[in-house]
């Protein structure tokens, strides 16, 4: 059973959606806002998303890019936005289909039934999980982390931003997202706070920390970690 996420802020087209598929034999979740659907990303682990572009608190497009930083799984995007323009925007973003607003739940339906069989024939590279070949590793298990199969010592927030980049890999946190993630939401902690456990991990993971190749800056937004 496919996994479906519903990311649509209008009340009526998003439960026509949910209630179509979960009766074509899907599993389906629904946000009703983007950070909602940020939060369902992550717990629910669809393996398609159906995102409207039009959303109450985050644009549509940028909910798109931050999705596929992060993974590959299919985006059908919807939207009563029918200019060419604003199609080619949006799968350039990389949405993997986009669909105009009116549309019937027939045609819906056979879109992401062509998306899955897509994603299906072509799956994502796996990514060896051998140390031997990683110049960096983590083991969550023992809380360790290797840089050359060295044991490297870290504090418990620099560890807790690791296994948080490992787990996450090709995403962009901000600081405050660190800083709830790791501290938790009633920390008193500054996000400046968050600048200096990155330049102390750049120092023990990175050959030249002034030129990082794993933790990554994303200026005016935060950092990204990536295995490259």
């Amino acid at each position: 059973m496919s996994k479906i996420l519903i990311i649509e802020d209008d009340l009526s087209i998003g439960e026509m959606m949910s209630i179509y598929l979960y009766e074509e034999g899907y599993q389906v979740m629904r946000a009703e806002t983007g950070r909602q659907g940020e939060v369902l990303f992550r717990d629910f682990e669809p393996d398609i998303i159906v995102l409207d572009i039009m959303l109450p608190d985050v644009d549509g497009i940028q909910l798109c890019t931050d999705f596929r930083n992060s993974s590959t799984i299919p985006i059908l995007m919807v939207s009563a936005k029918n200019e060419v323009s604003d199609r080619v925007k949006g799968l350039q973003t990389g949405a993997d289909d986009y669909l105009c607003k009116p549309f019937s739940m027939r045609e819906l339906s056979a879109r992401i039934q062509a998306l899955l069989r897509r994603s299906h024939a072509f799956p994502p590279p796996v990514q060896s999980t051998d140390t031997t070949e990683q110049v960096v590793h983590l083991d969550l298990e023992k809380r360790c982390l290797f840089v050359h199969n060295k044991l490297i010592e870290t504090t418990f927030s620099e560890f807790e931003i690791m296994k948080l980049f490992w787990q996450n890999q090709g995403r962009v946190y901000s600081r405050e997202e660190l800083l709830n993630r790791v501290r938790g939401f009633d920390s008193y902690v500054t996000e400046r706070a968050i600048d200096v456990h990155i330049a102390n991990l750049r120092k023990k993971i990175e050959a030249d920390p002034k030129e990082p190749k794993y933790i990554k800056t994303v200026w005016g937004v935060g950092y990204k970690f990536l295995l490259t």
